[in-house]
């Protein structure tokens, strides 16, 4: 059992625990960049890919069912936003603060920036499946966001 990400069939295949790696790197990531009303949600995206509180196999996504905005400027600025968090977790960003070693994490990332890159905001048909989860700063100990008020604390904190 695993999750898929991507879009059509450009999808990166995860295992339940590569998709866990996935899911904590981003989150280190997206919650030191996020600024913009659109950029917090898709930290509640992220913040979704929690399997502790969503189920095994139930999360993944696919880039054409986000709404990226409806100018071509806010999609541009949704889809640099996404690239900029893959750059930074590419960057081992915090993952020295992990407690474990993520070694396919590097892979996982590189391969999520090429299907995000090639992928064209114009084309997304976003439907009603993607909660918008409103997001605080809620987790003091580990300085990342969650999607309270939906469960308590962050994705670190439920292990």
């Amino acid at each position: 059992m695993g999750n898929t990400f991507g879009v059509g069939g450009d999808t990166l295949y995860l295992s339940n625990g590569g998709t866990a790696v996935l899911a904590d790197v981003l989150t280190l990531a997206v919650s030191a960049l996020a600024e913009r009303p659109w950029d917090h949600r898709f930290a509640a995206l992220v913040a979704l890919q929690d399997q502790s509180m969503m189920g095994h196999g139930a999360v993944g996504f696919d880039l054409a069912d986000l709404d990226w905005g409806a100018t071509a400027e806010e999609r541009t600025a949704a889809k640099t936003f996404v690239l900029e968090v893959l750059d930074l977790a590419a960057r081992r960003y915090r993952w020295d603060e992990l407690d474990y070693e993520p070694p396919f994490a590097e892979g996982y990332v590189r391969r999520f920036r090429e299907i995000v890159a090639a992928f064209d905001p114009a084309d997304a048909d976003p439907g009603d499946e993607l909660p918008d989860i409103p997001l605080v700063a809620c987790c003091v100990r580990h300085r990342v966001l969650s999607g309270l008020p939906y469960w308590e604390g962050c994705a670190f904190c439920h292990r």
